[in-house]
């Protein structure tokens, strides 16, 4: 049993939500202009354990991988009870979300409903090529901004949706690059992924469309609160394009290739989930700096 729930926290991927995930939470945190910082750390944990972690553990069960996944190279096996646990993960996570307010548990539960809806075999959106993007882009990306916007305090105002949009693309510029490494599990389930129907070359198109706007719609969102923190990440971000716009266009969909892949992936996002640990540090004070402040 003690090695089922090792499997089961194993498919959690919790180092995947934390590290590659986080990025659109706290940009929302830092466009939020003021900070609950309890109430925000207790959400970051709601939103990236029990929400993300659920999912990707609900995704898991009904993909059944033994490939490699973002995230878990060897997925180990799971078995019956997991199923339940990670619905029930996710539901405790939403009965929680309660607390911050109805337009929360709202947001948070469109979340879990198009994490269900891109999972089970009743609806299976992740067979598809555009409503995988959907799912993907709208959960992960656009309400992860709002969930930690709304978890930091923060009153929503037109400028917001720059901040909401950019992140969705970001996340999603890299998301077809996984499926090349998955094709043949996908085409066991029969799911029709981005990959499957547009082939290597739509995909490393994608990204540079995808990345490239979603950078210029993050940096402009930042930009009407703050200007000098928003070039900066422009210019990181567009640093961080080219190296990864540079490596994706000589991919060949070759095995080989995937730990590379997780490794620039893994770059992307920690760049940025870096900057925005900074940036709300030196804004709330969770770390003091006269002169940087000066900017926020």
């Amino acid at each position: 049993m003690f090695k089922e729930i090792k499997h089961f926290l194993l498919h959690l991927r919790l180092h995947y939500q934390l590290f590659i995930l986080s990025g659109g939470y706290l940009l929302g945190g830092l466009l939020a202009d003021t900070m609950n910082t309890t109430q925000f750390w207790l959400q970051f944990l709601n939103v990236h354990v029990l929400l993300f972690g659920g999912a990707t553990a609900y995704n898991s069960y009904w993909d059944k991988d033994e490939g490699p996944i973002g995230g878990l190279k060897h997925p180990p096996k799971m078995t019956g009870w997991m199923h339940p646990a990670s619905l029930l993960m996710m539901a405790a996570g939403w009965v929680w979300s309660l607390q911050i307010g109805w337009h929360y548990f709202f947001i948070y539960g469109v979340s879990l409903l198009l994490f269900w809806l891109y999972s089970t075999p009743l609806a299976r959106w992740k067979g598809d090529p555009l409503l995988s993007l959907v799912a993907i882009g709208v959960s992960t990306g656009t309400n992860s901004v709002l969930l930690g916007f709304w978890a930091a305090g923060g009153l929503f105002s037109a400028p917001i949706l720059f901040g909401l949009l950019g992140p969705a693309f970001i996340l999603l510029s890299l998301y077809p690059v996984s499926q090349v490494y998955q094709y043949e599990e996908d085409q066991k389930r029969g799911d029709v992924t981005f990959f499957a129907k547009y082939g290597l070359k739509r995909v490393k198109k994608f990204f540079t469309f995808s990345f490239a706007g979603g950078l210029i719609l993050v940096s402009a969102g930042l930009y009407n609160f703050y200007p000098y923190p928003a070039l900066f990440l422009f210019i990181l971000g567009l640093c961080s394009f080219f190296i990864l716009r540079g490596y994706v266009s000589k991919l060949k969909g070759l095995d080989k290739e995937y730990k590379n892949v997780m490794k620039i992936k893994l770059f992307a996002s920690l760049s940025f989930v870096f900057f925005l640990l900074i940036s709300n540090s030196i804004r709330y004070e969770w770390i003091g700096s006269t002169f940087l402040t000066t900017y926020f």
